[in-house]
């Protein structure tokens, strides 16, 4: 088994500055031990060298005085930590543009980016494609590191101050575009495109080549050396971020680290994730961290979720501005250091899959319902589109598979959801899915897309029906907005819900009226005679509820969800603020983790509000010998009446971990 195997990392990244490059290691060394951290990412070559190279290529820092490098590796090893060597083959120093200008990104008019003297490399020129093996291949030969990470890897259309430059269209990259797609890149103009398909296919083309050469020339010689970066390729741990940005967007996303998380955990069997937590608030804010309180909850969210801890600041920990959260995250890096044992190998115990759909124009479907389930306390995993076929076995032992957004899946994932739907797994689908598969929208659903979208405002769908919506009680209509798809559904073969409600006249108030109920549905459910249930929304819950947060959206969707699924594993009244997770446990066991995230207010983190005598109820799971916080050590009052399981947890405040002993006596197999 390889040292990352064990999904235990607990790693601090110091994202060395040039001038860091005569810092005390020492001082760094006692600073980890705080943290009893187990694994330092830091720099070694790429924008600058923190070693003597003797590369023409690789530019050393000027602040290099001894070998950076070589005594932060051999003291991490001393103190029985592992060691990540982190490279960024983006940029490089001006000086080599002027030497090599070929191996440069260029915008349309053939300009670089030269940003405050480092410049934009191109991952189809010689730099990247040969001399950052050629330094990788240095470092690896001249020091005992334990893994490698790529920073920015792939293809950047931005600089640091968020300035768009789009593709690059240096001869390198319109060569290859020639070859793979047949055709001219300078054509290619953006999304809107014709060619952007072609493009994207390109992209991850040459994105896959590049790590495979990689891959092949670390493996070859060196195959304990962990492979790391941000794309899934041919690496073994696979690097999430959570961070913030005071341009983006809002709302704030709440399940940042368990959504990162999720999305790898149950969609390779291979890889293993590792999540940051960046302590800064912005790239433009390096030096002031967000509140304790996020980190907490990031922090508690990766280990919750099957992650280990990853934690980043910039520079070294002597003289960083900002030690607020510090504290925060040591407890949280101690906790996981004294109940490992537990955590890394956590087994699913998942009803649901929820399938994260490879189109970006699907994302906020899929994080509205990620945000439903959570809220709702469903069990459910995350696995990505693109691994749906080599994933089959762990959708075939759900209840429900749900598709948000899905267009046109490959003839594999096409296969593999037709079966698992004939074998009795229910498909849900929502976000006009399979809108551009009328073969599958037919098949699954009974369903035949029209080709109308209503973007009207004012229109509703009718709820009224009280059997398969009882939390919509006393509420006939629910708004519907950003996206009707009329959608034909086949009368002897599906159930048709939601009558949809025609838009009309909202003002002045007094012709507010004329609405009248059209021959479209928001909603059809199979009836089948073999196989499982297929729901199909004509609109996009997910999107309406990631934006307004309107509880008639989610309840919409967990009202059929809970018909579809039948009865749950677990049942609680924990408020909608309380994150679960349950999973079982190496050593035959149950773990039940809980996370407060009250004191949220939308857009600013605050101290949890405590909760009391929290009940949960657990079906079918066996009988258990005793029940214990990892946390405080105490004993969990539990109750066994046949088949269920009672909990009551006397106090919440951020974090509880739960560990619920299985007699071995009496031990049946855990659903």
């Amino acid at each position: 088994m390889n040292w990352w195997s064990s999904n235990r990392l607990r790693l601090i990244q110091n994202n060395l500055r040039e001038m860091d490059a005569d810092m005390n290691v020492d001082l760094l060394m006692k600073e980890l031990q705080e943290f009893q951290a187990n694994v330092l990412m830091m720099n070694a070559g790429g924008i600058f060298a923190f070693y003597p190279s003797a590369l023409e290529h690789q530019y050393v820092t000027p602040y290099l005085h001894t070998d950076l490098l070589q005594e932060a590796i051999l003291k991490s090893h001393k103190l029985g930590m592992k060691f990540i060597a982190r490279f960024d083959f983006s940029k490089a120093h001006e000086s080599l543009f002027e030497a090599h200008p070929e191996w440069f990104y260029r915008d349309r008019n053939g300009q670089e980016v030269n940003y405050y003297g480092i410049v934009h490399t191109c991952l189809n020129g010689e730099y990247q494609q040969e001399k950052s093996i050629e330094s990788i291949t240095e470092v690896l030969e001249k020091y005992p590191v334990d893994g490698i990470f790529f920073n920015m890897f792939g293809y950047q259309h931005w600089d640091y101050s968020g300035n768009h430059y789009g593709p690059c269209y240096c001869e390198n990259c319109r060569r290859r575009f020639q070859k793979v797609c047949g055709a001219e890149l300078l054509d290619y103009t953006g999304p809107e495109h014709e060619l952007h398909t072609a493009y994207l296919h390109f992209q991850e083309l040459t994105s896959r080549e590049i790590l495979s050469k990689i891959h092949h020339r670390v493996k070859s010689r060196w195959p304990d050396i962990a492979i790391s970066t941000y794309h899934p390729h041919k690496v073994d741990i696979i690097r999430k971020e959570s961070n913030t940005s005071l341009i983006r967007s809002l709302p704030l996303w709440l399940y940042s680290a368990s959504e990162n998380v999720a999305s790898v955990v149950s969609s390779w069997d291979d890889k293993i994730v590792s999540n940051c937590s960046i302590n800064a608030i912005d790239l433009t804010y390096r030096f002031t961290g967000v509140s304790p309180y996020e980190t907490e909850v990031r922090l508690y969210q990766n280990i919750a979720s099957g992650s280990g801890l990853d934690f980043c600041i910039i520079g070294a920990f002597e003289g960083y501005p900002d030690r607020k959260n510090f504290a925060a995250a040591q407890e949280i890096f101690r906790y996981h250091a004294a109940h490992e044992h537990i955590y890394g190998s956590l087994a699913s115990m998942a009803e649901v899959i929820l399938i994260k759909p490879r189109a970006a124009e699907a994302g906020t479907e899929y994080l509205g319902l990620f945000k439903m389930l959570k809220e709702s306390h469903v069990l459910f995993d995350v696995i990505v589109e693109d691994q749906i076929t080599a994933m089959r076995h762990k959708l075939a032992a759900v209840k429900a598979v749900i598709l948000p957004g899905l267009q046109r899946p490959q003839p594999d994932t096409k296969e593999t959801l037709g079966d698992l739907l004939k074998q009795g797994v229910a498909l849900l689908a929502t976000g006009n899915a399979l809108r551009d598969d009328a073969e599958a929208l037919s098949g699954w659903f009974g369903a035949v897309h029209t080709g109308d979208l209503d973007m009207l405002p004012a229109a509703y769908l009718q709820v009224s029906d009280a059997d398969r919506f009882p939390s919509l009680k006393e509420r006939e209509w629910i708004t519907v907005s950003g996206g009707f798809a009329h959608v034909q559904f086949d009368p002897s073969k599906i159930e048709c819900c939601m009558p949809y409600i025609e838009p009309a006249s909202f003002g002045p108030p007094e012709r507010a009226y004329g609405h009248r109920v059209g021959e479209s549905y928001g909603l059809g459910i199979s009836n089948p005679a073999n196989g499982g249930t297929a729901a199909y929304y004509t609109w996009n819950p997910g999107v309406l509820y990631y934006r307004h947060g309107f509880e008639d959206h989610k309840h919409a969707v967990t009202d059929i969800l809970t018909r579809l699924t039948g009865e749950s594993l677990l049942k609680t009244e924990l408020p909608v603020s309380t994150e679960l997770f349950l999973n079982r446990t190496d050593q035959g066991h149950v773990l039940l983790q809980l996370l407060n995230l009250s004191g949220f207010n939308g857009t600013t983190y605050m101290e949890a509000i405590p909760l009391f005598d929290q009940i949960i109820e657990l079906n079918t799971m066996g009988t258990p010998a005793r029940a214990y916080s990892l946390c405080s050590s105490e004993a969990i009052p539990i109750n066994v009446e046949g088949n269920k399981v009672t909990l009551s947890i006397p106090r919440l405040k951020r974090y509880e971990a739960i560990v619920i002993e299985m007699d071995p006596a009496l031990k049946k197999e855990v659903t």
